[in-house]
């Protein structure tokens, strides 16, 4: 169901305060909506109240592993934006508590507050026949949002791209130290890396009925890259030299098993498993319109914008001249 966005319309964001997040809430601040942004430390998301007029955006506290902090935050709401989820597990911080029994939480919030819509953000990759306990977990909690709020718009969006990702910027940081960069794998993997300012657009576009509720919407970007087209964009943009060492998926995971014991482990044996699958917009999300596109809003390639953010990575930073 569509919302008008517009000064009198109240939209709570879950997990609006990192990356994604603060793009959306400047994509919907633009609106003139009203934003209550439910995260677990309210006092850490300052940073977003620039995005808006006086008054506009307002941090609040909850946890999705806690009912009752989900619908307080609800409480009122137009529309509500699901954006919490973990790359890896930590303490009570688990895939099934965040992903899946979190997700089917504020769906249940939603509900209970009246809310007319909602989106669901997932991910490429969500099966529940994933090797990986991420992807099996977006796809639980896929299936809870559907149960709980039926007429909810889930989106699956391929590696996020932008000014503070950690995608190009990890590897841009790797080079930066490392004489040798691996490509697990091969380096064959496919993504579809997607911007985030598409993304926050496809958000808007949800909310005011341009995307139906039906099957996940498949969010990438307008070209294809190999893990070894990645890298090579990554030395290109910042101006180095790496040799790149092909390292095989079993070796990978033997590396993860040790790495992953580190508090944020750069790599764990569940991320080793996802690259062991493409991470592209399936050939039924294009057929049937369920893409960017089929949004008309026209994705933002990589070349556009990454150089841009990846020079202080150069030798010189923002002194290097890049040349395409």
């Amino acid at each position: 169901m569509a919302i008008t966005l517009n000064n009198r319309a109240l939209v709570t964001i879950y997990g609006g305060s990192g990356f994604v997040g603060r793009h959306v809430v400047r994509a919907i601040a633009q609106t003139g909506a009203r934003m209550r942004v439910a995260v677990r430390r309210p006092e850490l998301a300052g940073h977003l109240q620039p995005l808006g007029s006086v008054g506009q955006i307002s941090p609040v506290q909850a946890n999705v592993r806690f009912p009752d902090s989900l619908v307080a935050a609800a409480e009122g709401a137009d529309a509500v934006i699901n954006l919490v989820g973990i790359l890896f597990p930590t303490g009570k911080q688990t895939f099934k508590s965040v992903q899946d029994e979190g997700a089917r939480n504020v769906a249940e919030a939603a509900k209970a507050a009246g809310a007319r819509a909602m989106v669901h953000v997932s991910a490429i990759g969500a099966d529940q026949n994933s090797p990986s306990v991420y992807g099996r977990s977006k796809a639980a909690g896929e299936a809870a949002v559907m149960g709980a709020f039926p007429q909810a718009v889930i989106f699956r969006p391929s590696v996020v791209f932008g000014p503070e990702d950690d995608f190009f910027n990890r590897f841009a940081g790797l080079a930066r130290i490392a004489p040798v960069l691996p490509l697990i794998g091969g380096g064959h993997t496919k993504f579809q890396p997607v911007f985030v300012g598409d993304v926050a657009k496809a958000m808007v576009a949800a909310l005011t009925g341009s995307a139906a509720a039906r099957e996940p919407f498949e969010l990438g970007g307008p070209e294809i890259l190999t893990m070894r087209d990645v890298m090579s964009r990554v030395l290109d943009y910042t101006m180095r030299k790496r040799v790149l060492v092909p390292v095989p998926f079993w070796l990978a995971k033997l590396q993860a098993a040790f790495l992953q014991l580190l508090p944020k482990p750069p790599l764990t044996i569940d991320q080793v498993r996802l690259l062991e699958s493409d991470n592209v917009v399936s050939a039924a999300a294009i057929k049937a319109g369920r893409t960017l596109e089929g949004l008309e809003i026209e994705p933002v390639a990589v070349a556009s914008v990454v150089p841009d953010y990846l020079e202080q990575f150069r030798p010189r930073g923002q002194f290097s001249v890049y040349q395409p």
